[in-house]
């Protein structure tokens, strides 16, 4: 998953803070609409077919049931669609936010926050909350979440004399299993911070302090995590999944070109839909030095800080968020339920899922903090030369360039 830079649109959005506290501070607040029904519109960015039609129709029987309209409307960019429209006079009421977007927006006032008010904000996973929090509010609801696990190729583990026991729980573990897989990559992933990530957590290190307000990139920790992987990178016991001709690590993994990936839980659907012969299982990630760790990647359901129908937006999303409802989205495109209280009932159905399930509760949300788009994709680019770079140099201009961001 790569994080594109912030395009023109939303570029004018933040840059329109310079003069004031929020970019439509020298703008009228809407008049809210009180009386009769309302109509909302909303912009989604669809994972495909399969969510597209749930959420319109989830979206349908929310507005038939209080005598409303929602119009949903998937997105071709929704970055660039929803940058034009909050920068203007007119945007809609609902919308998807990335988490890795959510601090551009939210410092410029263009969504309201109103997620503590809703029923149950409590219910919400704690790192989910966290990633949808700034400035000590918490603005908007987690639609579902996603994390990241090791996925293992259950027939190339036997072939290599692997068992049950042999799935690796530590970092020594991990390095040492990697020695005993023959003819095949032991393990690929992707080349940037959402996959390499994970071991920087685990070793207790991040890109910003958990407030968002100190650069801590250049670290002992991600240092410890850098070398790990590099070098087991140079023995090509781990590999990039560019390395092996596959586009991301559920190709190469699917293709048999690898033991182990590291992925979220859409290979699900991917494995099922592309390689539905190859027969694997999937186990938390091994703990680091510091315990263990994962990545989460969600969105929330944003409310324009603009709109007229704030009232009935917030009783879309209370709609969209109860438990039965995000089950019946689990069902349909494969998410999980940001609420705990469906955590049960979710396992229940899907319960090959509980690695990650599990991650909820030690998850490392992508960073929140604004203005960070060119210096995560600068990250990229070193992390991508790797075997070939010096890790305190990487993390060097890391650090540097974040400073920098937080000015």
């Amino acid at each position: 998953m790569k994080r594109l830079a912030i395009p023109a649109a939303a570029a004018v959005l933040l840059s329109a803070t310079a003069c004031g506290s929020g970019f439509d501070d020298r703008r009228a607040a809407p008049k809210q609409r009180t009386g009769g029904p309302a109509a909302l519109q909303v912009l989604m960015a669809s994972s495909g077919d399969a969510e597209t039609a749930a959420v319109k129709q989830a979206a349908a029987e929310w507005a038939a049931a209080g005598g409303n309209t929602a119009t949903v409307t998937p997105a071709q960019d929704i970055h660039q669609q929803l940058g034009q429209a909050l920068a203007g006079s007119s945007p809609p009421d609902v919308f998807y936010v990335d988490a890795a977007r959510f601090a551009d927006y939210a410092s410029v006032g263009a969504l309201e926050p109103y997620a503590g008010k809703l029923s149950g904000s409590q219910d919400f996973y704690p790192t989910l909350r966290e990633t949808f929090t700034y400035n000590g509010t918490f603005y908007c609801a987690p639609k579902d979440f996603s994390t990241l696990a090791l996925i293992v190729n259950d027939e190339l583990w036997k072939k290599n004399g692997l068992g049950p026991g042999d799935i690796p729980a530590t970092w020594e573990e991990l390095a040492a299993v990697t020695k005993k897989i023959k003819g095949v990559t032991p393990l690929a992933f992707g080349e940037t911070r959402d996959r390499l990530g994970v071991f920087m957590v685990a070793a207790g290190g991040w890109i910003t302090s958990e407030d968002g307000k100190q650069a801590t990139g250049d670290s002992p920790e991600n240092l410890a995590a850098l070398e790990y992987v590099k070098g087991l990178l140079a023995g090509k016991r781990i590999q990039y999944a560019k390395a092996l001709d596959a586009e991301w690590g559920g190709e190469a993994f699917g293709k048999g070109k690898a033991a182990m990936t590291i992925e979220g839980n859409w290979i699900r659907g991917a494995m099922r839909a592309d390689y539905p012969d190859v027969a694997y299982s999937v186990h938390e990630l091994p703990a680091g030095p510091k315990g263990k760790g994962t990545l989460s990647f969600t969105n929330c359901w944003g409310i324009a800080a603009r709109s007229a129908n704030k009232a009935a937006a917030v009783d879309f999303v209370e709609a969209m968020t109860r438990p039965e409802r995000q089950l019946a989205f689990a069902r349909a495109f494969g998410v999980m339920p940001s609420r705990q209280s469906a955590k049960d009932a979710y396992l229940k159905e899907f319960p090959g899922d509980a690695a990650f399930v599990n991650g909820a509760a030690y998850a490392q949300g992508p960073v929140n903090v604004p203005k960070m788009d060119s210096v995560l994709a600068d990250f990229d680019t070193g992390l991508q030369q790797l075997a070939a770079k010096d890790p305190k140099e990487i993390l060097a201009r890391l650090q540097k360039n974040t400073e920098s961001a937080l000015g």
